[in-house]
């Protein structure tokens, strides 16, 4: 859209005070909120809980073992398992080394699992000695440093304290695996910050071609995200809620990529209010009345989207749905409020070198999304038919999807914990280097443990820890990790051990997949109800909703499809997350469909003037198709973000919700919608009055409006 360079205005009279004042009273009032959220916001970071209990489902059984394992003495255990291994074999120097070493850390630290002892494997190429303490209890700071402690009276195997040339030393286990997510865990909020910071503010430069325009909605969309992190913090000291490092990433993605949305469309429409209205503060009262409703019922289907998640079963996903709805809603305020009153008060300078002075008119020309909607007008049914045999057909990529991602798994690079755990697997085919913990009421711990003993597939049972009325018994299955022998071995253990609970990371796995089944079944129709609502009530029709829905759900298939195609082949992960196809459901449904809104609301406004069904379906694509795509853009871009950090489970859900964001800007909302909505002409407004033959539908006179609006 062209513009001209200067803005040559006629004199005109004093504007009246209410045109400064307004203005200055929200920035005024923003201001108070920054001074007051700032020190809240600065705490989120100590409130985020990373502990294990809050990713698992709140009903399981692997859950239950976590929290009793909390309530034993000394609280929850850190469990390891150092890995001493050469090539060849390991030499009596080596086994006198590690000997040494071990005796270092028993030393240095209490041991609940007493003088550690060695367990060679058959080839005689490692040592592996289990090693467990209460010290760190679950603080989270105190387990990190354990952790860090023994890696460092260890050395590295390779001439550090008295390490030996050849021969390896790596520390394993639950508890090292649990750190080094959280060494991850820490450096989310900084790096996705400072991304999704960076992406953005290139996008907004492209987008307004302005040196100063961009850093408007940059800075007010970064308020919002100050006053999300201190609402947030009130909600978890007030509420107890759950705020994982996770749902605090994405909730950082959702209020930069929402917000920026937002932003968009309205400085789209008030420029173009600029060319029309003498004034900035009645510009942008027209703008607002003109796109408002459009943003509201936008950030209204994600949020309730969002808060279906509270009826999940799953802790994390449950807290997430608050969490990223409050992200939104503070995006939303932002956006209405205060970068209105700051676009105000700047005037029509903001936009140099680009002014769009009063009077004038846009450039006409042909247009991308112009080419887009002739082609949809003229072909309406080939149109349809191709785009959606194109998205059946990546949907079926959905096949191919890997199983579900064990926790060794979760990273892009290989920490020492994975290191470790492999090579167990390796040097031990004959058991489970990873015990399956059992908690057995303590009047009947040797009963359970005998019967643990006897279970099929049970290499070795143990008794551990005992204390407030339970005994913890570490099992080891004859079969690997996340095996399908050690999956029949949990079953086993919870079939035949009456009142114990069975657990531990690969428990907790399957618990996972379970219930995240369990929660897509409830979920998915809470969000396709909770969407169709706020679309029937903005839209007033039954079929225009139910397009838009079934077009984001077949982009959300198509997604999860090119997901299946890369996954394994491409970026080489061996697993996927199992909340994966129900938290890009979320995203997708809720977040696609605000496109879907914008074409939509500017095409009921086109009939409502008067204008044929099937012109008004080509006009909307014209006018809001840049508008949409550079806001499409911006959240494929902001979600794309996830995708440099370090966990598997997150480069997926990036990967998926970008891509579904992607085909839904450019292919759904472009050639699909407005086809659809041509062929159907007034029937997509039924059985609203604006399905009626034209004379039956009364038109009050509207003042022209310009080319480019929403």
């Amino acid at each position: 859209m062209g513009a001209v360079r200067s803005a040559t205005e006629p004199p005109q009279a004093k504007p009246p005070a209410r045109h400064r004042a307004v203005p200055w009273a929200i920035v005024l009032l923003w201001v108070a909120v920054i001074a007051l959220a700032g020190p809240f916001a600065g705490k989120l970071g100590d409130v985020q809980r990373d502990n294990i209990v809050d990713y698992l489902p709140a009903s399981a059984d692997s859950t239950q073992v976590a929290k009793i394992q909390q309530a034993l003495p000394g609280g929850e255990s850190t469990d390891l398992v150092v890995v001493f291994h050469r090539d060849g074999g390991l030499t009596d120097a080596d086994r006198a080394d590690a000997r040494r070493r071990l005796d270092r850390i028993a030393d240095a630290h209490p041991l609940a699992s007493g003088p550690p002892r060695g367990v060679p494997s058959q080839d005689g190429g490692t040592l592996m000695f289990p090693v467990s303490s209460n010290e760190p209890g679950t603080d989270n700071e105190a387990r990190a440093a354990f952790v860090e402690d023994v890696r460092e009276r260890l050395g590295d195997g390779a001439g550090v304290s008295g390490g030996r040339p050849g021969l390896t030393v790596d520390v394993g286990g639950s508890g090292a695996l649990q750190t080094d997510m959280e060494a991850v865990f820490e450096t989310i909020d900084g790096t996705l910050m400072i991304a999704t910071v960076s992406v953005v503010a290139v996008l907004l430069i492209l987008t307004y071609r302005s040196p100063f325009l961009w850093l408007v909605p940059l800075a007010v969309v970064g308020v919002a995200a100050l006053t999300s992190r201190a609402v947030i913090y009130g909600l978890v000291q007030g509420f107890d809620l759950t705020v994982t490092s996770q749902s605090g990433g994405i909730m950082t993605v959702l209020v930069f990529g929402a917000g920026t949305d937002y932003a968009l469309l309205l400085v789209a429409r008030y420029r173009e209010e600029l060319r029309r209205v003498q004034r900035p503060y009645d510009a942008m009262l027209a703008a607002l009345r003109g796109c408002g409703p459009a943003v509201l019922a936008s950030s209204g289907t994600v949020a309730a989207g969002l808060l279906c998640l509270l009826a999940a079963d799953l802790n994390s996903a449950r807290g997430l749905g608050p969490v990223g709805a409050v992200g939104v809603v503070c995006a939303l305020a932002a956006m209405l409020s205060l970068l209105p009153a700051v676009l105000v008060l700047l005037g029509r300078r903001v936009f140099w070198p680009l002014v769009p002075a009063y009077g004038s008119r846009p450039e006409q020309r042909r247009s991308l999304f112009t080419a887009m909607g002739g082609s949809a007008g003229r072909r309406p049914q080939l149109v349809l038919g191709s785009g959606v045999v194109l998205l059946c057909a990546l949907a079926l990529g959905v096949l191919g999807l890997p199983g579900s991602l064990s926790q060794e798994d979760s990273f892009t690079d290989r920490p020492e914990s994975v290191s470790a755990m492999r090579t167990l697997a390796d040097a031990y085919p004959e058991r489970s280097a990873q015990p399956i913990s059992v908690v057995a009421p303590a009047d009947r711990a040797d009963q359970v443990l005998a019967e643990a003993r006897a279970t099929d597939g049970v290499a070795a049972a143990e008794a551990g820890r005992t204390g407030d009325g339970w005994t913890e018994i570490a099992v080891f299955a004859k079969d690997g990790p996340d095996t399908a022998g050690e999956t029949a071995t949990i079953e086993a253990l919870r079939a035949g051990l009456d009142g114990s609970h069975v657990g531990g990371p690969s428990a907790q796995q399957r618990d996972l997949e379970e219930t995240n089944t369990r929660d897509s079944l409830v979920i998915i129709p809470l969000v396709l109800v909770a969407v169709l609502l706020v679309l029937i009530a903005l839209l007033r029709s039954l079929v225009a909703p139910l397009i838009l829905i079934a077009a984001v759900v077949a982009v959300w298939g198509a997604a999860l499809g090119l997901g299946g195609l890369v996954f394994e082949g491409l970026f080489g992960f061996d697993g996927m997350d199992p909340g994966l196809p129900l938290l890009s459901f979320v995203f997708l449904v809720a977040l696609g469909v605000d496109y879907g809104i914008f074409l939509m609301h500017r095409m009921r406004e086109e009939v409502l003037s008067g204008a044929d069904p099937a012109a008004a379906a080509l006009t909307a694509l014209r006018t809001t198709g840049g508008v949409i795509a550079s806001a499409g853009l911006v959240l494929a871009a902001t979600f794309a973000v996830l995708m440099n950090l370090p966990l598997v489970a997150l480069v997926e859900m990036g990967f998926v919700v970008a891509v579904g964001v992607l085909l839904d800007t450019f292919l759904v909302r472009t050639y699909l919608v407005t086809s659809a909505s041509v062929l159907l002409g007034r029937r997509v407004w039924w059985p609203g009055a604006l399905s009626r033959r034209p004379g039956a539908v009364p038109v009050a006179p509207e003042a022209p409006q310009p080319a480019g609006r929403l």
